[in-house]
């Protein structure tokens, strides 16, 4: 972790299980994008934004033709 957790990221996490805020975040953003992750949080778009950048969580966004795809290789 790059920054340390503010009491609302802790008590986020408390309340999904203890699960680490850093899988809520990128669970989240891959499966409802930005919006729906910070509703689903109960936070703004801005707080999660943040929140990534505090994290060292980096978000792109990727087009492709139909037909195309993506792999996404874990390190």
């Amino acid at each position: 972790m790059q920054g340390k957790k503010s009491k609302l990221m802790r008590r986020i996490e408390e309340t999904h299980r203890r699960q680490p805020l850093e899988s809520l975040l990128c669970n989240g953003i891959n499966a409802t994008g930005m919006s729906g992750c910070a509703e689903e949080l109960g936070v703004s778009k801005a707080t999660l934004g943040y929140w990534c950048l505090k994290l060292g969580i980096e978000v792109r966004r990727v087009a492709l033709r139909p037909g195309e795809t993506i792999e996404v290789k874990r390190a």
